[in-house]
C-alpha cells in the first residue's frame, strides 16, 4: 500500500524580507548601469547607493528581530554542518530556509555590499564626485576605497550575482523553486517547522525599522554637503 505525503504550505519568507530582497536586486542593477555610464549618470549612482544602504541597515536589523526563516540565527550553521550538507547528509530542515551553502552565499553577498557600500562613502573620482565621508579619513584610505570600489569589489560582487542565479537554475532543475518561494513566501513542506510571523503588526514594525534606516541613508548623505 502507497501513502500520499501530505504537504504543508507554511510561511517562510515575511513580506519584509521579500520586499528587501527584490529592492536590493533593483538597486544594484541600478549601481551597476549608472556606474558603468558614469559621468551625469553618477547622480543616480550615489541615489542608488543611498537606497541600498538604507536597505542594508534594514536587513542587518531585521536578521534581528525579523520572521523565523529571516533571522541570522535561522540560518546560521556549525561548520559540521556544512560538510555534511556538501556530503549529501543535509537534514530536512535545510530545505526550509536558507540551506548551508545558501546560507554562505548570504552573509557573503551581505558582507561585500558593506564594504561596496562603505568604499563608496569614501571614495573619490578626482573628477566631480566624491562619497560624503572623505573628510573623515586619510588621503590614502580615500586613495585604496576608491580602487576597491571601482576596480574590485564590483567584479566579487558580478561573481556572488551569478553563483547565486545559478544556485537557482540548479534547484529548478531539481524541482525546488527558490524564485515562487521568494514572490509568495509560502514553502510546501513535508515536515511540521515553525512559521516566520508576518502579520500586520509585523509588517508595520518592519516598516518603522525600514524608515529610521532610510533617515540614516539619508543623513550620511547631507553630510557631504555640511562640508562645505
Amino acid at each position: 500500500m502507497f501513502y500520499q505525503k501530505t504537504l504543508t504550505k507554511v510561511r517562510v519568507w515575511d513580506l519584509p524580507t521579500r520586499i528587501f530582497h527584490w529592492a536590493l536586486a533593483i538597486g544594484m542593477v541600478g549601481l551597476a548601469i549608472s556606474g558603468t555610464v558614469g559621468g551625469n549618470a553618477m547622480v543616480w549612482h550615489f541615489r542608488f547607493g543611498y537606497a541600498v544602504l538604507a536597505l542594508l541597515l534594514f536587513r542587518l536589523v531585521w536578521g534581528l528581530v525579523g520572521g523565523y526563516w529571516s533571522r541570522f540565527g535561522a540560518f546560521i550553521y556549525a561548520p559540521q554542518s556544512i560538510i555534511d550538507y556538501l556530503k549529501g547528509k543535509g537534514q530536512p530542515e535545510h530545505s526550509v530556509g536558507h540551506s548551508p551553502v545558501g546560507a554562505l552565499s548570504v552573509f557573503a553577498m551581505l558582507a561585500f555590499l558593506v564594504f561596496q557600500v562603505g568604499s563608496g562613502l569614501v571614495s573619490d573620482d578626482e573628477i566631480a564626485f566624491s562619497g560624503p565621508l572623505t573628510r573623515f579619513v586619510s588621503n590614502a584610505t580615500v586613495s585604496l576605497a576608491t580602487n576597491y570600489h571601482a576596480n574590485i569589489g564590483k567584479w566579487i560582487l558580478l561573481a556572488l550575482v551569478l553563483m547565486h542565479m545559478a544556485a537557482i537554475v540548479f534547484y529548478l532543475l531539481r524541482k525546488h523553486n527558490l524564485v515562487g518561494a521568494m514572490l509568495h513566501g509560502d514553502k510546501e513542506l513535508v515536515r511540521q517547522v515553525p512559521a516566520s510571523r508576518d502579520d500586520t503588526a509585523s509588517r508595520l514594525s518592519a516598516l518603522l525599522v525600514f524608515l529610521l534606516c532610510a533617515g540614516v541613508a539619508y543623513w550620511v548623505s547631507t553630510l557631504e554637503v555640511a562640508a562645505f
